[in-house]
C-alpha cells in the first residue's frame, strides 16, 4: 500500500492521543479492586466480629474480632455496632463501616472516599 505524503507520523499522533485514555482507565479498574478488595475485607471482617462476639459476652469482643481478622484495614477508619447480645440462642449482629480511602493517582481526588458496610448475625452461645 502506497502511503501520502505526510502520513509518517500518524500511528505516533494517534497513539500520544489515545494513551492517555488507556492509562486512566487502567487507573479506574486499579481502583475498582481495592474497592472491591476492601468490601471482602469488611465482609470477613464482620463475620469475625459475630463469631467473637457469639463466644465472649464483652462489649468490645466483636471490635476486637473485627480488627484482628482484617490487619490491612486502617483502624481508625472503621465503626463497629453490635445489637441483639442476650441469653444463649438468641441472636447478636455486627455490622462494620469502613471509609475505603481511594488513593490511586488521578482517580482517587476524583471520587472521594467511598463508605463500605458488612454485617454478620451469629447465634450467641455464651
Amino acid at each position: 500500500m502506497k502511503r501520502g505524503k505526510g502520513d509518517g507520523g500518524q500511528a505516533a499522533v494517534e497513539f500520544a492521543l489515545v494513551l492517555p485514555l488507556l492509562a486512566m482507565l487502567a487507573l479506574v479498574l486499579l481502583q475498582v479492586a481495592v474497592v472491591v478488595r476492601d468490601q471482602i475485607l469488611v465482609i470477613h471482617a464482620a463475620r469475625e466480629g459475630a463469631r467473637e462476639a457469639a463466644v465472649d459476652p464483652a462489649d468490645a469482643a466483636a471490635r476486637r474480632g473485627a480488627m484482628a481478622s482484617s490487619p490491612s484495614l486502617d483502624r481508625d477508619r472503621i465503626t463497629v455496632r453490635t445489637s441483639g447480645r442476650g441469653r444463649p440462642g438468641s441472636r447478636v449482629s455486627v455490622q462494620l463501616q469502613y471509609l475505603s480511602p481511594t488513593n490511586v493517582p488521578l482517580v482517587g481526588p476524583l471520587i472521594g472516599d467511598i463508605r463500605l458496610e458488612g454485617t454478620a448475625t451469629m447465634r450467641v452461645e455464651h
